[in-house]
This record gives C-alpha cells, sequence and structure tokens, in this order.
C-alpha cells in the first residue's frame, strides 16, 4: 500500500435528516435511511453482485473526516475506495476511512480486504455501532465522486461513523443512476436499529 498526499476531493455539504430544508420523501426514506446491510440487499437483489477496490492508501483525511473521528491534525488513515456493481453496471460509489490506530488487533485484516466488502465484515459483528445518517444531495458531477461515476442525475449520498471493538471508521456511500432503488418498508429481519447509537461519532456534526 502506497503513501500518498491527499487528493482534492469535494466535500458535501453533509447534514442530518431534520436539517434538510423539507422532508425526504418517504420513497426515497426507504432506501436511503435504511439501516441494515446495503451489501446484503445488493447480493439479495436477484442480479449479479461485484465489488470492485478502486483505490487504497494512506493519506491524510479532509478536515470534516478528521473531526468526525477525532483524528489527531497529523494523523493518517487509509482510504478506501470501492465501486459496488449489479449485473456489471456501476450501482454505488463508497469511500471508507480509516484511522491508523483502528487497525490493528481484531481489526488488521481491514488491511487487506482486497474486493471483499466492508458490509459483510461489520454486520456480521455482534459488537457492531454507528452512528445515525448524514445525507447529502450531490450534483452528477460533484467532486466527491470520481471522474469515471459522473453523471447526468443528482445523487443521493449518505455517511455513518461505525465503531467495531470500540475502534472508529467512516464509510460514506453515493448511490449511483442504476442503483436499485425500492420503496416498500424494510422488512425487520433488515432493521439494525438496536446498534444505532447517537453517541457515536457523527453526533457533533
Amino acid at each position: 500500500m502506497t503513501l500518498q498526499a491527499n487528493r482534492s476531493v469535494g466535500v458535501p455539504h453533509w447534514r442530518r435528516e431534520e436539517q434538510i430544508p423539507g422532508p425526504i420523501l418517504a420513497p426515497v426514506r426507504s432506501w436511503l435511511l435504511d439501516d441494515g446491510s446495503l451489501t446484503q440487499h445488493l447480493v439479495d437483489s436477484g442480479k449479479q453482485f461485484s465489488l470492485e477496490r478502486w483505490r487504497q492508501c494512506w493519506e491524510a483525511p479532509n478536515q470534516d473526516e478528521r473531526r468526525l473521528l477525532n483524528m489527531g491534525h497529523r494523523e493518517l488513515a487509509m482510504v478506501r475506495q470501492i465501486v459496488m456493481h449489479l449485473d456489471g453496471k456501476a450501482v454505488v460509489y463508497a469511500r471508507s476511512v480509516f484511522p491508523v490506530s483502528t487497525l490493528d488487533g481484531p481489526l488488521l485484516r481491514l488491511r487487506r480486504l482486497q474486493n471483499q466488502s466492508l458490509g459483510s465484515f461489520l454486520f456480521s459483528r455482534p459488537d457492531m455501532r454507528r452512528s445515525p445518517f448524514q445525507v447529502a444531495l450531490l450534483a452528477g458531477d460533484d467532486a466527491y465522486l470520481p471522474k469515471p461515476l459522473h453523471q447526468q442525475e443528482k445523487a443521493w449520498a449518505r455517511r455513518s461513523c461505525f465503531q467495531v471493538a470500540a475502534k472508529p471508521m467512516l464509510v460514506s456511500e453515493v448511490f449511483l443512476e442504476g442503483f436499485p432503488r425500492w420503496s416498500a418498508a424494510t422488512p425487520l429481519h433488515r432493521s439494525r436499529r438496536g446498534q444505532v447509537s447517537v453517541t457515536i461519532g457523527c453526533k457533533r456534526a
């Protein structure tokens, strides 16, 4: 893994749901704020799921990310960018930030995920806790998205701070044009509300 300087990326205007001007429509809320495993939902979609790691390196996260993760000014993080595909079409872009102090002990394996799913690991852990979502609506050509993923339509994005073994990490996801949106209420077996806690990281934003 290479050590690189922080590349310039856009910083979306992340807000909690109650800070969004006007309500998020129910058909959008049903998938945007689903607190179950997004990876598992895509695997269960009936289409061929695949995950591609685009980039992974040690760098200084942006100021907003450092603040949420309580990182020191000079502390490095492993930043991982992946794209999830269904039937070969990009449907979700994700950016994960792992402080270097997180990646030891039981979480050392996260350094070597390659093309494996982070979500599959997180949702298999009974000690996993996550913050409530922050959301943003991005322009299709927002700098937060890698240029090959730019699109005509606006894209909803969300992020959440996770803790496993009391170690923090930040996961952001952007739902691309091809994402298979659903409108039904989240089945009870997908809900992880007992693991959502306002005491985790993003509470201060």
